[in-house]
């Protein structure tokens, strides 16, 4: 069961670090307006989110690396 809180501990660290790196690089905040270049709200949301989720998975590697 320690392990089970442990990941835990490391998974909420690294959610910890995706929100205060998304805030300063303003990833994931809306844009100021279309700008009418083709491309599409939809295509642009899930560019979002795949950039969220690397940027979550880079945290999560961070966060669980051993400290050398």
């Amino acid at each position: 069961m320690e392990s089970t809180t442990t990941a835990r501990r490391t998974e909420d660290i690294a959610l910890d670090l995706l929100k205060f790196v998304a805030a300063q690089a303003n990833v994931g905040s809306k844009g100021t307006g279309a700008t009418g270049f083709g491309v599409t709200a939809s295509a642009k949301s899930d560019d979002q989110v795949t950039h969220l989720l690397e940027l979550y998975a880079r945290c999560r590697q961070a966060v669980e690396a051993p400290i050398k």
